[in-house]
């Protein structure tokens, strides 16, 4: 997904699906609330200039339709404790991350809290109206941004110390066999590599990989 890059380009480009989660048979008084808020909150986008490729429940179908629909944001719009239809959410989104922003009634924070921890970007309670929708989202990509970015950042860190690692292992295995010096070992490793057009951590785990298999 080219998420960056759509979000960079401006509002028009970023493509929304919203998740509402308004139960069949629920009283009339909660229906029409609930018609209220998706009212103001599409206004809100369709003002900002956001594409809203689709709305729909949160069910068992959501993980097939995100999929399908490859959307830049996905919003909740939920009366109440939003938790049950999150864990959908969070498993539609769990292979390909995106912001995910929740508008809702519920201000307790034991909600809030494990909303957060689910990875949603925003959480938005009560007094939704149609302008603040833009800045809201502006807010949720931002914040969405920054923790992908770090999230990166850790992820790279940890390859690199596994790789270093590696790399450890395989030089103590060559100082073993051939009775060399640790920078002889490296500088064996970085010969083998460079004849066999790998990286260093790749050819270090061969080494590992033929090792374990002579026993």
């Amino acid at each position: 997904m080219t998420f960056h890059k759509q979000a960079d380009s401006g509002a028009r480009s970023l493509r929304i699906v919203v998740v509402n989660t308004l139960a069949d048979g629920e009283a009339d008084a909660e229906a029409l609330e609930q018609d209220e808020r998706a009212r103001a909150l599409r206004i809100g986008l369709l003002e900002a200039g956001y594409n809203i490729v689709a709305a729909f429940p949160a069910d068992m179908h959501l993980p097939d339709r995100v999929a399908q629909l490859q959307p830049d944001m996905i919003i909740i719009d939920a009366e109440s404790d939003a938790r049950d239809v999150l864990e959908h959410v969070v498993l539609a989104t769990r292979e390909a991350p995106r912001p995910i922003v929740l508008f809702t009634e519920d201000q307790d924070r034991s909600s809030m809290e494990a909303a957060m921890a689910a990875g949603v970007s925003a959480y938005i309670v009560a007094g939704l109206s149609s302008e603040r929708v833009k800045p809201v989202l502006e807010v949720a990509l931002a914040r969405f941004s920054a923790d992908q970015k770090l999230r990166n950042e850790l992820l790279d860190t940890r390859i690199k110390l596994a790789e270093r690692k590696t790399v450890e292992r395989a030089k103590g295995l060559l100082m073993e066999r051939h009775r060399i010096s640790e920078d002889e070992a490296y500088a064996k490793l970085r010969r083998m590599a460079m004849d066999k057009n790998l990286k260093l951590a790749e050819l270090a785990q061969r080494v590992i990989d033929i090792a374990d298999l002579l026993g």
